[in-house]
Formats: C-alpha cells, structure tokens, sequence
C-alpha cells in the first residue's frame, strides 16, 4: 500500500483541507460551504461544495473529483479526464471549465481536480434503471425523445471534431498496437486479466479472444467519449444538453464504440432487467440511423462495438466484484458482471 492510500482523507474531512487552497485559484474566496457527495460517481468519486467568501456567502459552484479508494483501472489518472476536458473547452461540446488540477498528493493524499458546476435541472439515473424511476421516467414521451437525440447527437458531435487539431494524440496508446483500434482492444483484454487476477470468466476470455481475431482497421478513426449514456449529460430547462461529463475513459478509436457503449447501457437497463423501454424511447434502428444521418457515416461494425462495450464495462465490474467479495459483502454466487456475460452471448 502506497503513503498515497495511507494518508487518504476521508471524504467528510476534505474541506478543511482544501479551503487553505481554495483561495490561490477562486479570487475572493476563503471558505468552503455546502460541501455534499455527489449521486454519480462509479470510477471517480465526486463531492459538490461551494467557494465561499469570509462571511460564508458563495461565490462560485465547484464540483470535486478525485480518484475512487478502489481502482477501477490499472492505469487510473485523473490528468487525462482533466486534459480531455481542457481541449473541448471551445468545440460546441458543452463541458465544465476545470478550475484547477493537482497530480500531486501531499495535501489530500491523493491527485484531484476542481472544475465549475455548470447549471442544470438534473440527470437520468442508472440504479434503479431510468426507465423505473427518475427524470426520465418523470419526463414525458416528448422530453424523453429529446434526452435521448440529445445524448445521440452529443455523441456525433464528439465524433466531427478533429482530435489531432485538438492535440488530443495523448490518449492514443501506440506501445498497445499499430492502430488506435487494436490498441484499445488489446488495453481491454491486459485489463481484463488485471480486474480478474488472471483468471476471468471463460465467457469474456472468449470473447476477447474473438475481439483480437476480428480486428479490422476503422473507416474513420474519432474522438471516443468513451462513457456515452444519459446519465453523463446533465440536462438544462428545456431537456436540453447543459453539460457533457465524465471523460476519464476518452480515447481515440473507431466512432462506432460510442454508438454500441449508449446502446449496450440502454439494454442492460431495459431487456436485459425485463424492464420495458419506456414510451418516447426511440428504437435501436432509428437511433442507428439518427446517427448516420448526423455524421454521414455508416454504421458497419455495431455487434463488433458492442461486445467491446461489454468487455470495457466488465472490467471495472470485475474489479469491484473481487473488492466485494474480499470483504465478505458479496457471495461467491452473485455475479455482478453476469449481464456482460449474458450480453456477450446474445451477441455471439
């Protein structure tokens, strides 16, 4: 265990860290009030607060994030969601200005990022499924159509930015293959490995076996957001788009990826629950061909993408599932990754 991971604060101890700091990045500000956990928050964990002046009164609304006590990944770094971010800072994608990053961890025992929170009137949720409960479930047919073209249009618009004009060459991973697909696949099947101990379920080991063997060479090479679903946009008055988040999977690779990640999300929130998608939904076929027609690209490698999905999203479930199980509050029978296995067998 690192001196990082021994002095981790928790969360509640926090502010009183931070307000020394507070003040070098917001003008004016000394304390730190409204200081609250955030709902979402799977692979980095979130806090929401408020810089404040002297007498308390609030200046500016800040949103905390830092890296989970558990890794998710092997390779976690909290710069590269930051770094994302910075470049789409003035592309038609809506994300919050960060305020200020730390890779350091003398002072909160661990790398951390400050960014603005940008106004909204909520997100979807994902536990419990949001076509069961939450905004989109309270939404009529008409606000739900337009979440869901928002999320789908948010992805095209990902895609038509020209991430090598945006110095985005970072987040390619040329030690892991020739070209940005093989790259990611082959990140995928070394993590699959690591969140399992080398011992992942035959299902997925398969499946990554046919993923390396199918490799082909993308018709367009894109900007992923990497985690496209409803509940990382945060929706403004009108259910309109107000932010784009959660970046930290960003990764340049086929444009498909993105397509496959929000529609593999939808089914494991609908069919694979037997829960049925809610009025208002559009159909996978007309959210493929929304997409087509917003890129003028075709979609030709969906099933390839979406197994993929199932893989990227397995991993970190894994990992979660042997913490859980390490501390005897999960059963050897439960498997929290068993839609991704169930999923992977539809598909092949």
């Amino acid at each position: 265990m690192s001196t990082a991971q021994l002095s981790r604060p928790a969360g509640d101890a926090l502010p009183v860290l931070l307000e020394p700091i507070v003040g070098q990045h917001i003008p004016g500000a000394e304390r730190i009030v409204n200081w609250r956990a955030a709902e979402r928050g799977f692979s980095t964990e979130t806090f929401l607060l408020d810089a404040a002046g002297a007498a308390g009164q609030p200046l500016r609304s800040l949103v905390f994030r830092r890296p989970p006590e558990v890794a998710l990944f092997p390779d976690y770094d909290i710069a590269r969601q930051a770094l994302a971010m910075n470049r789409l800072a003035d592309t038609p994608i809506p994300v919050p200005k960060i305020a200020w990053l730390d890779r350091g961890c003398d002072t909160l025992g661990t790398p951390y990022l400050v960014m603005e929170h940008m106004p909204n009137i909520g997100t979807t949720g994902d536990f419990p499924s949001y076509h069961t409960a939450g905004m989109y479930f309270d939404a009529t047919e008409d606000q739900r159509a337009k979440m869901w073209w928002g999320c789908v249009d948010t992805i095209a618009a990902v895609h038509a930015l020209d991430w090598q004009a945006l110095r985005l060459d970072k987040l390619l991973m040329p030690a892991r293959g020739s070209h940005p697909l093989q790259q990611v696949v082959n990140y995928y099947r070394d993590t699959l490995q690591w969140a399992t101990g080398g011992n992942p379920h035959p299902v997925l080991a398969a499946a990554v076996d046919w993923l390396v063997d199918n490799v082909y060479e993308p018709e367009h090479v894109s900007l992923c957001w990497g985690d496209s679903r409803l509940s990382n946009i945060l929706y403004g008055p009108d259910f309109d788009v107000a932010a784009v988040v959660d970046w930290e999977c960003a990764y340049i690779g086929d444009h498909e990826a993105d397509l496959a990640w929000m529609l593999f999300t939808d089914w494991s929130f609908s069919e694979q629950q037997e829960i049925p998608r809610l009025p208002g939904t559009p159909s996978r076929e007309d959210t493929t061909a929304r997409y087509e027609e917003l890129t003028g690209w075709q979609v030709r490698n969906l099933r390839y993408n979406e197994v993929l999905a199932a893989i990227a999203l397995g991993c970190p479930v894994l990992r979660m599932q042997s913490r859980l199980r390490s501390q005897g509050l999960l059963t050897e029978d439960f498997d929290l990754a068993g839609f991704c296995v169930q999923r992977i067998q539809q598909l092949l």
